[in-house]
Order: structure tokens, then sequence, then C-alpha cells
């Protein structure tokens, strides 16, 4: 019982269950907007008239930008308040999106994709923070954390889903148009619901920080997304990709000297809270395995329609939300991380080695849908927990740079997974095909295949990893309740 001489915690704000609602909304879409274009391209593609090898910048804009700003984006949600960084977000989301919509050439179209990403930047750490800033109960916050990670694992899958069925029903611009109505949500329900909080109002912005982390994930981004139109050797992929590491390298080293360090090393040097990063990482990697290769085999195997592409994937959502609970509630308060998220990670194993046994003959329902559900319940089981875990202990003040963090390593993870597995699949597809006639329809459907079950089975490796890194990492109780300054009003 506390003495009757200690503060009172701030007061948890009276609509803090609608505010979850306005922030899930806003998580739902920069998320989702990371795959809704994906199905989309194609029509995109030939209304604008852009080649192949340009296709790719479509996405990898979004993810450059995005990534690049983060941790920038983060500090200065603490430094000049998370409600005006989450407004001004959600504006500039909604802009960027209508520039994209009545895009007439594929420069304009990139154009609005980095705007996208910029913004997105601002909007993700300032939801995240809020959220971390908002739900200070322990149960309250796990079952938040809850919907919240349920929210993000799930929002790329959806993503498939809205993009298929807007370009199928309306048109690819709909996809873009999409993202408004999300943003006005966002806009009204947070300028109505939301409280200011400047808890880093006596720091200033890190600028040799912020050139270098920027710069650097920039590097590593490009450098990655580069693989997948090149390759591993081409000078340029490793030489950016090297760059970028060192310049992360020397970000590091200039956080343990700068007075005001944008990403203090004290948010990375918890144990709980560096394997959450760790397996935000992993997953955000090993993720790619399911969503790129098996929409592949649903659509030019199957023949699913883009839309059925998307239903395909609705019970593995469902699982996930389910578990995402679960996980976040019940199984890591009482058991602790260092049980439950290697046990997540191995289901999620199990689930793609299932995967693997696919073939030119193969059902949904009978093959493809229950490793499905087990990845879903394993995904479920580790990312939101994970998300709750890497923001938990964190003082206010750095709420909104730890946020970013968390949506930084999920970007580069999934980075990470496109372009490596996007290699390792190729490669594999070449090799069935060596010493074969390439007009072959059958050989070519066969090589499509193997390249898929080799990328499960590269998935299912790293998320096996996971189990071991995180039953190594993690303490076997979680971390306490994050100590919450009060806000500061703007």
């Amino acid at each position: 019982m506390p003495s009757s001489g200690s503060p009172p915690g701030p007061a948890a704000p009276p609509h803090r269950w609608r505010i979850l609602v306005i922030i899930g909304i806003a998580q739902l879409m920069v998320v989702l907007d990371s795959t809704v274009v994906n199905i989309a391209l194609p029509s995109a593609q030939a209304e604008l008239g852009f080649s192949d090898g340009n296709r790719q910048w479509v996405i990898t804009a979004y993810a450059l930008s995005f990534a690049a700003l983060l941790l920038l984006a983060g500090r200065l949600a603490d430094l000049f308040g998370r409600k005006p960084a989450f407004l001004l977000g959600a504006a500039g989301f909604a802009a960027a999106s209508v520039l994209g919509g009545m895009a007439t050439s594929l420069s304009v179209l990139i154009t609005a994709r980095v705007l996208q990403g910029v913004f997105a930047a601002l909007l993700a750490p300032a939801t995240l923070s809020l959220l971390n800033t908002t739900f200070t109960d322990p149960r309250e916050r796990a079952k938040a954390f809850g919907i919240f990670g349920g929210i993000g694992a799930s929002g790329t899958v959806v993503g498939l889903l809205v993009g298929g069925t807007l370009t199928e029903v309306l048109d690819w611009r709909w996809t873009m148009y999409v993202n408004v109505l999300f943003c006005v949500v966002a806009l009204v329900g947070g300028w109505k619901l939301l409280g200011n909080t400047r808890d880093a109002v006596n720091s200033a912005l890190d600028l040799p920080g912020t050139v270098l982390i920027s710069a650097g994930l920039f590097a590593v981004v490009y450098g990655l997304s580069n693989a997948e139109s090149h390759s591993w050797s081409s000078p340029l992929t490793w030489g950016i990709f090297t760059s970028g590491v060192l310049l992360v390298a020397a970000f590091t080293w200039w956080q343990t000297r700068a007075k005001h360090p944008l990403l203090p090393l004290r948010i990375l040097t918890d144990r709980n809270r560096a394997a959450s990063f760790t397996t935000l990482l992993l997953t955000g990697a090993g993720l790619f395995g399911v969503l790129l290769f098996l929409t592949y085999y649903l659509q030019l195997d199957l023949g699913f329609s883009p839309v059925e592409t998307g239903l395909a994937f609705l019970p593995m959502i469902v699982v996930m939300m389910v578990m995402a609970q679960v996980a976040t509630m019940k199984l890591v308060p009482r058991l602790g991380p260092r049980v439950v998220l290697p046990a997540g990670f191995l289901l999620a194993a199990a689930g793609l080695i299932g995967l693997t046994n696919i073939s030119l003959t193969s059902g949904y329902v009978t093959d493809v849908l229950p490793p499905l559900l087990l990845f879903g319940a394993g995904l479920g089981t580790v990312v939101p927990a994970s998300m709750s875990l890497a923001t938990t202990g964190v003082d206010a003040a750095d709420a909104g740079v730890a946020s970013a963090a968390v949506n930084a390593v999920q970007q580069v993870g999934g980075s990470i997974g496109t372009a490596l597995l996007n290699t390792l699949a190729a490669s594999a597809a070449a090799a069935y095909l060596a010493g074969k006639d390439p007009s072959d329809t059958t050989a070519r459907a066969s090589a499509a295949i193997t390249s898929y079950t080799t990328a499960f089975w590269w998935s299912a490796g790293i998320f096996a990893a996971g189990a071991v890194i995180t039953a190594l990492l993690h303490r076997r109780h979680a971390a306490p309740t994050s100590r919450q300054a009060a806000p500061s009003p703007s």
C-alpha cells in the first residue's frame, strides 16, 4: 500500500476506450497501406503505363520514407505533443492519398506514396505512444494492447482483402481514396477525445542523431529493396546496405554521447524490451513468407480472384485477434513472456511447415486452411504481447520514440523478409528448371510451387530461431507497468 505521501498516479482518461477505437483506426490505416496497393498494382500499371521494373517503387517509396523518418517523428511527438502529431499525420495522410488517387503518371503516384510514408511516420509513433500513456492499469493495458496488436498484426492481411475488393468492384484508385474515410474518423475523434501531452518539453532535438538514423534506415531499406530487382551480389545492393548498417552503428555510438539523444539507449538495454524488439523484427521478416507467396499460390495456382484471396486469409485474422486477447490478458501475466512467446513462435513455425506440403492438386480447406490457422494462432500470441512489452516500463518522455522504434524494427524486418525470401524463392525456382524445358507449363508451375515451399521453410526457420531467442532473452515474468508521467498541458 503506498504511503500517504506518495503522489497519486495520473487518472485514466474517462473516454479511454473510445480513444482506443480512434487510434486503432489510425493504426489499421498505416499498416493496411503497406499492402493495400499490392493487388491493385497490375491495374494501376495498365492504366498509367509504367514498366515492370518500375512498379516496385510504388511499394518501396512508402516503406523508404516511413522507415527513414520514424524515429525523428517519434521524438517530435514527445517534444511538441502527441495530439498535434496525430492530427497532422492523419490530415497529411488523407491529402497524400487523394493525390495518389488522382495520379496521372507514375511520378505523381510515387510522390504520393512518399508523402503517405512521411505522414505515416508521424502518425504511427503517436498512436502507440498515446496508447501507452492512456492505459496505465495493468489489466486494461493488457486488453488494449491485445486489441491494438491484433489490429497491427492483421492489418497487412486486411490490406490484401480491401485492396482486392476495391480493385475488383470499383477501381484501383479507391485503394487510395479509402484512406480519406479512415482519416476523417481519426481526425474528428482525435480532435474531440485526445488530450495533448508533451513529456519531453525540456529536451532538444538531436540533429546529428536524426541525420545518422534517417540516412541509415533509408539506406538499409533501399539496399534490401534493391535486392528484389537486382541481386545480393550487386554493388548497388550490398554497397548501400553496408553503408546503412555503418550509419546505424554510428548513430548508436553517438547516442552514448549526445546530451539529448534521439533514442536513449536505456530504452533498448532493458532485457525484456530488447527481446521484444528482436521478436518484432523476426515476425516482420517471417510474415512475408505467408502474405506474399501464399497470395501468389492462391491466385496463380488455385485460381482465386483478388476478393477470394483476401477472404481466404480471413480465418487467420479471426484466430489472430482471439489469440491476441488470450495471450496479453491471460497467458503472459500468468506464465510470463519466456514461456508464452517461444510457444507462439513454435505454433507459427508449425503452421509454416504445414504449408510446405502444398502442391498443384492441393485444396484450400484441406491443405491450406489448417496450417494457416496454426500460423495465425502463433502470430496472435507473439506480436501483440511483444508490442506491449516493448513499451512497458518506458518513461512517458520517451514514449513517442520508443513507439517509433517498434514501428521501425517491423519495417526493417519486413524489408529483410521481402528481399531475402524473394531471392531464395527465385533461386529455388531456377534450380528446379535447370535442365528442363522452360516452355513446359507443368514444369513452370512446379517450379513456382518449389519457390513457395522454399520460402515457407525459410520462414519457419526464422520463427524457430525466434523461439530460441525469446526463450534465452526474456525474463520469466514481464517487466512492471511503465511509470507514466502526468500529462502536461499544451
